[in-house]
């Protein structure tokens, strides 16, 4: 490469301080003299032959003076102690106990639908009306017997208190008025059952039935309330992890589906160990202050299962394993111009492994310098060339 750079800004430096010599060649053409021709022809000819000389000339001169000229490239990095902490992953779906559908409680005409798909909405706020069939007419009507019926009572017990009339006047009374407010407190809990309330404040997911069909208690769906906010993840734990589990023990928690971790509190742990499976369950409580998990999506629990301080961690592509099983390393001894060194094998032992990093329990220490690519052709006392990125 270096050998045809070098010619083509020759051939320009040529060109440019040559340029009469290129408009004396198309005149002589022009001339139409065949001697002329062929004498400039083999004058350019001995000038290429002349630059060529000159270029093998500094190609071989380059060759000599670049030491570093055909050395394998290395990136590297410093070993340095850090905190390393493994986690154990178990699957799991995210799941909240505030997904209902919701039913009427009474038969009749839908007439009145007050929310829409998305909406948010409150404990108790009104969502449909029901047609209630005569209910309200029936209640202004009990609602006059039941005010004639006080009054009748409230009468004979002045009375009654006076010594004036009979027991059983009194009584019957009493028994009339009871009844009758017995009556009017049940047709008011079958009007209220007209009227669909929120039992819980959350999204109206999905608006199932139209207005003006004619509904029944648990056949008709109506909506589909969800709460995002008591938010958990449902998971099957393998019963080697039963020790290291319990309520409040912290644990992470990773929805690939969105690319989002969350820190989340075990709430519940399973007594119960399933026999097919050798798991036992939990229930993980899942933060969703910004509303983008949901229900059923597929959730990733971290559990820390070992940590180490002052550990020596390199990437794990970094280590090889040799023909007899070793796990070997390759360090870099730095020659005095920090461009080139030495490699160094070295056997290591290694413990966990996580997200392609691998600790090293013995065999390097902090402070080395890791051959971390290019390691793999590497032989023990190789000389390399760093290539550090900036």
């Amino acid at each position: 490469m270096k050998k045809i750079a070098l010619l083509l800004t020759i051939s320009f430096i040529t060109f440019s301080c040559g340029k009469k010599d290129d408009q004396s060649v198309e005149e002589i053409i022009k001339r139409g003299d065949l001697s002329e021709i062929k004498q400039k022809k083999t004058e350019l000819g001995q000038q290429q032959s002349e630059l060529t000389a000159k270029i093998d000339q500094l190609d071989k001169a380059i060759n000599q003076l670049d030491k570093n000229r055909g050395l394998d490239l290395v990136t590297t990095q410093v070993i340095q102690d850090t905190l390393f902490k493994h986690y154990a992953e178990v699957q799991g779906d995210v799941a909240t106990d505030e997904n209902i559908i919701i039913y009427p409680e009474f038969s009749g005409v839908l007439i009145d639908i007050r929310i829409k798909e998305g909406q948010n909405v409150r404990k108790g706020q009104t969502l449909a009306i029901i047609d209630d069939g005569g209910l309200s007419s029936e209640l202004a009507q009990l609602e006059t017997r039941v005010a004639l019926a006080k009054t009748s009572f409230e009468r004979q017990e002045r009375l009654w208190e006076q010594n004036i009339g009979s027991e059983m006047q009194y009584l019957e009374t009493k028994t009339n008025y009871e009844a009758i407010q017995r009556s009017l407190e049940q047709l008011k809990s079958r009007l209220a059952k007209t009227v669909i309330t929120a039992p819980f404040s959350g999204v109206i997911d999905e608006v199932i039935t139209d207005e003006g069909q004619v509904v029944n208690p648990g056949q008709s769906p109506l909506f589909r309330l969800i709460s995002l906010e008591n938010m958990y993840v449902d998971a099957a734990v393998p019963e080697n992890y039963l020790n290291m589990i319990e309520k409040g023990t912290q644990v992470k928690i990773k929805i690939g589906s969105i690319n989002r971790e969350y820190e989340g509190e075990v709430r519940q742990v399973g007594s119960y160990i399933n026999p097919n499976n050798r798991t036992f369950g939990v229930q993980v409580a899942l933060p969703n202050e910004d509303g983008l998990v949901k229900p059923n999506q597929i959730a990733t629990i971290r559990l820390n299962d070992y940590t180490a301080e002052n550990a020596v961690v390199i990437p794990e592509n970094s280590v090889q394993q040799n023909a007899l099983g070793e796990n070997i390393v390759y360090i870099l001894e730095k020659d005095s111009d920090d461009e080139t060194g030495i490699a160094r094998k070295k056997i290591v032992e290694t413990g966990y492994v996580y997200q392609d990093k691998i600790e090293i329990t013995e065999g390097i220490q902090p402070g080395e310098i890791l051959i971390v690519e290019g390691a793999k052709n590497l032989r023990e006392g190789q000389e390399v060339k760093i290539r550090n990125e900036e």
